[in-house]
């Protein structure tokens, strides 16, 4: 009984580091190397702290990965990785500025593949307040 509405489409989570860091440090080839390197962690509005998911041709990778600094903050995230600070996991729209200017690379591009990007649900079975349908409409509007 529950409607889904796709909007924003797809999107992908990348794992990004500067140019320096990767000159100092090395690329990691698989995600088990992560364990190997400094990481920039994400802490959760829960207070945990975010484990990453990689997945190529079928295999699924949850890493714990390790880190001495821990940000909520992905624009945060960004800049500590910008300045060389660790490797980051963010979403690629977050980052695709810096990408472009070269300040950060992509790392294990072949293990972050697109995922589905966002739904709004409603009920099917009952009424759709006027400010509901006017978005709902507004999101299946040709673009």
């Amino acid at each position: 009984d529950m409607i889904a509405i796709p909007f924003g489409g797809d999107t992908r989570f990348i794992c990004v580091a500067s140019p320096g860091y990767i000159a100092q440090h090395g690329a990691p080839k698989t995600p088990e190397d992560l364990q190997n390197h400094t990481c920039i962690r994400q802490r959760m509005p829960s207070g945990k702290r975010y484990r990453w998911e990689f997945e190529r041709r079928g295999q699924e990778k949850v890493i714990n990965v390790p880190g001495t600094l821990t940000l909520d903050h992905p624009g945060l995230m960004a800049d500590a990785a910008a300045r060389g600070l660790g490797i980051a996991y963010l979403a690629e729209h977050v980052v695709r500025d810096r990408l472009e200017r070269g300040e950060l690379i992509t790392l294990l591009d072949d293990w972050c593949p697109p995922i589905p990007g966002l739904c709004l649900y409603y009920s099917g079975h009952r009424h759709v307040p006027a400010g509901l349908r006017a978005f709902i409409d507004e999101l299946k509007r040709p673009r």
